[in-house]
């Protein structure tokens, strides 16, 4: 079975397209020879409502059963796991070509919140983060990222899904088209506020510089790590093709577009970007832009060595940044038993993907 992507980020393969890659145009040419309001019936009832086709009780059943045939569902969960007294799930999901993804959904007092993955694996090799770790697969089409956002919402079910972060596996601004046009569908046809959707970079400046043209007001946030190039270089080596001066100008463009406020996450590693000095070449940096810090402990990974910062030691990093009138705040760790909190995506899974494209 082969597999590509075509320019508007559909998943193209030998039968079938997926069911939520095709576009409402699209599904409306599947239904020609049925009544006009079936689209809106059908449209609105996977989407809106997230429903199963064999919960749309007001399309015929054989219908349901054809489109089912036509559009199968592209995400087969392969473990659910579950932590934090029911308040954080993680989804492991196996992709039609054998490659796989993860989802976690999080429930807060005031919030629920979806993290999604924007391909399978991530090629941006962040030392410290299981996804980076393992290596990359491929993009994800536009269905793929939405479905994670509608099974999630399933689950959550009744409570309502409020947020969404593109924080998963995979950097949304390498695969752009497809995460800004999945954007676009949650948005316009989930129901879920820009001012309530995420998108996490490690610091791609062309998509910066794209985000600042688009039309909704989403909010940015960099996986900054390090306020100098020297250790930026060694932790997030993207740094080396977009060093911090091109990402700290492209920051600069965006809010002079958007006026939103900008996002800075800085996970703590002991020793290593935890001092008193890279709080205030960090406290430069946020001066300049406006910016918000999110601590992040570390998280434990197989494959880095080096300790996560103390308990005491991030709050001790935090007074400092408080002190140096950072607005900050420390994330609160969810799912790490299960290895889904920040940076163990993939972490934990022994299975063994096929061969990576070139």
């Amino acid at each position: 079975m082969t597999d590509t992507l075509d320019a508007a980020g559909r998943s193209r393969r030998d039968g079938p397209t997926l069911r939520y890659d095709v576009s409402r145009d699209e599904l409306a040419t599947v239904l020609d020879g049925e009544p006009t309001y079936r689209l809106d019936q059908i449209w609105e009832g996977i989407h809106r409502q997230g429903g199963e086709l064999d919960d749309l009780s007001n399309v015929p059943k054989a219908l349901r059963a054809r489109l089912g045939d036509l559009l199968p569902m592209g995400l087969t969960p392969e473990t659910e796991s579950v932590s934090d007294d029911g308040e954080t799930v993680k989804w492991l999901w196996k992709l039609h070509d054998g490659h796989h993804i993860e989802t976690v959904l999080m429930h807060y007092d005031d919030r629920t919140t979806v993290c999604v993955s924007s391909q399978a694996g991530c090629a941006m090799a962040c030392g410290f983060c299981a996804t980076g770790q393992s290596g990359f697969d491929r993009h994800l089409s536009v269905g793929e990222i939405v479905e994670q956002v509608i099974r999630a919402r399933r689950t959550s079910a009744p409570r309502r899904v409020s947020n969404i972060v593109f924080m998963g596996m995979g950097e949304p601004f390498a695969n752009y088209d497809r995460t800004w046009a999945a954007v676009e569908r949650i948005h316009g046809d989930l129901g879920i506020g820009a001012r309530h959707i995420t998108l996490s970079t490690v610091g791609v400046v062309p998509g910066i510089e794209r985000l600042a043209n688009e039309a909704l007001p989403v909010n940015l946030a960099v996986s900054l790590h390090a306020a100098n190039d020297d250790l930026r270089d060694e932790l997030v080596p993207i740094n080396r093709q977009y060093p911090l001066n091109h990402l700290v100008d492209a920051c600069d463009r965006y809010l002079a577009a958007k006026n939103r406020r900008l996002s800075f996450e800085w996970a703590l590693i002991d020793g290593v970007n935890d001092q008193p000095i890279d709080a205030r070449e960090l406290a430069a940096l946020c001066h300049r832009l406006h910016a918000h810090v999110n601590l992040i402990p570390l998280n434990p990974t197989p494959g880095y060595r080096t300790r996560g910062t103390s308990a005491a030691g991030v709050r001790k990093f935090r007074d400092e940044l408080v002190d140096l009138g950072v607005n900050t705040t420390i994330r609160r760790t969810r799912g790490t038993e299960i290895d889904a909190a920040c940076g163990q995506l993939r972490a934990s899974r022994q299975l063994v993907d096929p061969p990576r494209r070139r």
